[in-house]
Formats: C-alpha cells, structure tokens, sequence
C-alpha cells in the first residue's frame, strides 16, 4: 500500500492560523500547538474587553457628567439628575450628556433648568452669545445642534 502525505492541506491550515498569530513573540507565532492556545486566549480577552470597554466609558461620561454639574455649583447630585430627567421624561443618554457637559456647558444648565429651576445659576442669560437667534435658545435646538437625542415621550 502506498504511503499517503498530509501534504498541503494540514500546511494551509497551519499558515492560516500563524498569520493570526505572526505579531506574538517567540515561541507563541513559531509553534502550531502554542499559536492555537494563543489564539484561543486572545479571542477570549478580546471578547471580555469588548464589554468592559462599554462599562469604562459609561463611567467616564458618568464622571464628566458629575463634576460639570458639581463644578457649576448646582445643588444636584449625578442621582438626582438622572432621576429628574427620568421623572420629567427627558430622555438623554450619558454620552451626549457627557459631551454637552464638555462642549457646552450652557446648555446643560438649560436642561437643569427644565429639571427644576431654581437650580440654575444667575449667571446663565448673559453667556448665551447675543447674535444666537431666540428659536435657537431652547434646550432642544441646542441639543439638535451637539447632534444630541432630546425626545419627550407625552
């Protein structure tokens, strides 16, 4: 009987798998057996990060969010906030509350005080630029402008 070689079959599947693993050092891109417990591994840490990413930046925006409202001396907390907005149907989520927080502070504090007004600062009517039309001073136009959702749902 003849003898059969795995010829290049079992040598495209191998190529295959060390292009997956040509930038791991040593013996992890040179060795079949060690590429694929890499790979595995790498899969896995990739799938993990992926949701731990989302749960960083949530708490990033969450931060930002806090410190503009603490820095601008509004009496609200971070818990408040989020459940005035809840409980006034303002339905914004914290990436685009984080990014007006950062851009353009006036503007939360025009959503604050939609929240409840005797929050806002004094100092909020004369730090809207004069030239800015009167159909752009809502909050929602503003939003609209950041690229923001600002929705009521009644």
């Amino acid at each position: 009987m003849t003898r059969i070689k795995r010829g290049y079959i079992a040598r495209r599947r191998r190529t295959k798998i060390r292009l997956f693993a040509s930038s791991f050092r040593g013996a992890h891109s040179r060795l079949t057996r060690t590429i694929t417990q890499q790979k595995i591994r790498a899969l896995v840490s990739a799938h993990r990060d992926r949701g731990r990413k989302k749960r960083d930046f949530r708490r990033l925006w969450i931060t930002r969010i806090n410190a503009a409202i603490r820095k601008g001396g509004v009496s609200h907390s971070y818990s408040k906030l989020i459940h005035n907005l809840y409980n006034r149907r303002l339905l914004l989520n914290r990436k685009i509350l984080a990014q007006i927080a950062i851009s353009n502070r006036n503007c939360l504090y025009m959503i604050l005080n939609k929240i409840n007004p005797e929050s806002l600062p004094e100092s909020l009517p004369e730090s809207l630029p004069e030239s800015l039309p009167e159909a752009l001073k809502t909050p929602q136009a503003l939003l609209r402008i950041n690229g923001g959702f600002f929705y009521r749902t009644s």
